[in-house]
Order: structure tokens, then sequence, then C-alpha cells
């Protein structure tokens, strides 16, 4: 009878999806999350020296929520008790708290209550766990993809330590993959499988740092591929088809990763929104970045749109604030209203032209001392060495002008077009202009 209830528990982990086997059971196992797990880092000592308190685990899918806590089960030796937020209720709630206390009454063993997406309990639910969740027992670890201080009661929050788990580097992906692939009691090691290095290559970066998404990925390409020679020959094919997405010729640091954001941002200096938005799309896809697209396309807005319409720097900054935000796949409707508003405004890049300018006369000419007239002379004596003395106030004047020097020399290095918003500066600086010379 034991070794039929070996065997049926034995089968039943067999069929249990790859990255739930290959999950870590101890915290020199875990996969990355260094900023959390380092040596000598707090939630480390923490859970070594069995002083965890509430946590609230925050981060994008895949990145090791439910596996860390169960981690700090087996670490702490504490019984694990699973619930998900989607399905639970008050009730199973109450439960298993209460289930919690006779454990630690009969065992004197603690509970880690985890919840998986508690950003979905109502207050009321929430509401249930604090009483016991301040006195300790049992502890609560939240986990969620969702930002906990909008999705967390205040109460609640204010008796757990929030940690941020990060997308897994593409070497880290790798690591787990390699892992999966030599170990032979959990994972594939069993199985004849000869994986091409561009293959898990292209498995670590388009999963997006999500561990679950690359080791789902692998074994459902591993078994559902003939042998040939009585082996597994994972390409990158079988990877493409594996995670229903095909790679993209962009590597992030060679030449088709620069040449597309350069087609990108002449795209949009060409006022070409389509093109724009293709190179939007493909870098996307490939996996950049959003925040390093974002940059780019407040580069653009001044450099090439400037002055012509100032809101175009406006909505750039606005895209780079809420593609940070929110994150992809959102924030590339941000980005692609960024792009098109600045492929589709007016050009020009005065304002560029006239920093160049200005900083190449300050590197290589003379420098100008600041006219006494304009020097600070907010403090005493310095009216005696001559500081602000004749200064005339703009506002003072009609039309809020008055010709005064502001340069030791003249100069010029602003030279508005008549593109867009900017030849409405043009007009008002020949008007001032204008009318300095004709003051006698």
């Amino acid at each position: 009878m034991d070794l039929f209830e070996t065997r049926s528990k034995t089968d039943l982990e067999k069929s249990e999806p790859l990255a739930v086997r290959m999950r870590p059971l101890a915290l020199n196992e875990f996969v990355g999350q260094e900023h959390l797990l380092g040596p000598g880092k707090l939630l480390t000592r923490a859970i070594e020296s069995d002083r965890i308190s509430s946590l609230i685990l925050y981060g994008p899918p895949g990145t090791g929520k439910t596996t860390l806590a169960t981690v700090i089960s087996n670490e702490t030796k504490s019984h694990f008790e699973p619930l998900n937020a989607v399905t639970s209720n008050v009730s199973e709630i109450r439960k298993a708290i209460d289930q919690a206390k006779k454990r630690f009454e009969l065992k004197q063993q603690k509970t880690i209550l985890f919840i998986d997406e508690i950003h979905r309990f109502n207050k009321a639910q929430q509401d249930v766990l604090m009483p016991d969740v301040e006195k300790g027992n049992p502890v609560l670890i939240g986990a969620t993809t969702h930002n906990p201080f909008f999705s967390i009661v205040p109460a609640l929050l204010s008796r757990s330590l929030v940690f941020e788990l990060k997308s897994l580097t593409e070497k880290e992906i790798r690591r787990v993959l390699n892992r999966a692939l030599e170990d032979k009691k959990k994972g594939l090691g069993d199985h004849p499988v000869v994986a091409d290095e561009d293959a898990l290559d292209f498995l670590s970066k388009i999963s997006d740092g999500d561990a679950r998404r690359a080791l789902n990925a692998l074994e459902l390409g591993v078994l559902t591929t003939k042998k040939e020679a009585e082996r597994v020959h994972f390409t990158k094919k079988i990877a493409e088809e594996s995670i229903q997405k095909k790679a993209v010729v962009y590597d992030a640091d060679e030449d088709a990763h620069y040449d597309t954001i350069s087609a990108f941002i002449k795209s949009m200096r060409g006022s070409d929104p389509d093109a724009a938005l293709y190179y939007l799309a493909k870098m996307l896809y490939a996996g950049e970045d959003p925040r390093f697209i974002a940059r780019r396309i407040v580069i653009c807005a001044s450099e090439d749109v400037g002055n012509a319409d100032p809101q175009a720097l406006i909505l750039a900054n606005a895209a780079l604030q809420v593609s940070e935000f929110i994150g992809m796949p959102e924030a590339r409707i941000p980005l692609a209203q960024a792009t098109t508003y600045i492929a589709c405004s007016p050009k020009s890049n005065a304002a560029y032209l006239g920093i160049e300018s200005a900083m190449k006369d300050v590197a290589e000419n003379k420098t100008l001392e600041v006219p006494s007239h304009l020097k600070d002379a907010s403090y005493k004596g310095a009216k005696s060495l001559g500081r602000g003395t004749d200064y005339k106030y703009a506002h003072d004047y009609e039309g809020h002008f008055v010709d005064q020097a502001y340069l030791t020399e003249k100069r010029r290095y602003y030279n508005p077009t008549d593109q867009g918003f900017e030849k409405f500066f043009k007009a008002y600086l020949e008007s001032l202009h204008n009318a300095a010379r004709s003051v006698p």
C-alpha cells in the first residue's frame, strides 16, 4: 500500500508542469532578486533568523513570488497554507486562520498564509486578516502584480513589509532553463534533449523576464517534438512555435538595435507616422525596454519639433512617465500616441542648433563676463560694487520689453523658423528688434 501511494505521488509530481516541478525549495536555489536576497540583505536576514513578519510581494508574473513564499515556508519550517483571492471568500479565510491557531497550540508550528492575487480581495476580506496578522500567526504573505499602495488597504499595508520583485534578466532566465535541462529528477534531464544555444537565447530574451513562461515553452517544445536519432533537437524554430512568437532580428547591443532606433527617430523627424509606428512595433515586439523608447521620443520632441509645437515635449514626457508607471503591454498605447503626434507635428531644430552653437562658443572662445547691471545685487554691499546698477525691469515698460544688453558682446544663437508655433516667436523677436532700433 505504501509503495502504491509512493508511486502515485511520484506520477502526480511528474504530471505537474515543468515550471511547478522546478520551483526551488531552498533559499540557495532561488534565482534572481539579488536586490532582496543577496548576502546581508534585510529579507535574507529575516528568513535565516526566522524573523519573518507579514509580507507583500509585488512584481510582474513569473518573477518568483509564489516560489519565494514556498521557500520562506521551508526555510522557517512553517506550514504553508495557500489561498487564491479570486476563488476564496471570507469563510475560507477564517477557516485558514482558525487552523493556524490550532496548529500553533498543538505543534508550536507557525503558518504561512499565502494569498495569491491579494489585490483582488475587497476591503472587508482584507479587514478580516488584520487582527491575527498583527499578532503574528498566521504570517501573511500576499502576492500581487498590482502596486500594493493602490490596491491594499492602508491598515493592512502598515502591518506588512513590501518587497518589489523585478523581472529576471536574460542571464537569470538562461540559468533557469539550463537547470531544467540538466535536472534528472524534476526537470528534463532524463530526456535525450539537444538544445541549440540560439533557441535558449531566444527564450531567455522573448519571455520578458518571466521564468514560468520560458519553462512552459521549453517543456512544450521538448515534449511535442519528434525524436530524431533517439533524441529531441530543440531548435530556434521550435522555440518560436512553443512560445507563439517569432524571432525578430533585433539584438540589444548590435546593428539591428541601433539601426531600428535610428530609423524610428528619422521617421518621426521625416513626418512619416506609419513608418514610425512600424519601428515602434518592431522594438516592442522584440522586447525593447519601453523606457528606452520613451526617452528617444522625448529627445526627438525637443530636438526635431522644438518650438514649432511646444506641446510635443509635454506629450512625450507624459508618455515617458506613463510608460514607467503602467508598464507593458498597455505602455504601447501612450508611446504610439506620442510617436504619431511628433511625426505629424511641424518641425524645427532651431533650439537644438542654438544650444549647439552656444556650447561651441563657450568651449572655443573667450568667456563673456556677466554685465554688471545683471549681476546679483541681493547681498549687503552689492551696490557699492556696482552690482545691479542701472538694471531695467522689463515689466515696468510698455509691451513688457526694454532694450538693454544681456551679453557684453552681441551674439546670435537662436534663429526661429517659419514652422508652426515658432513663426510667432520669430515675428515677436523681429518686432522687438525693430522697436529697439527705432528708439533714438
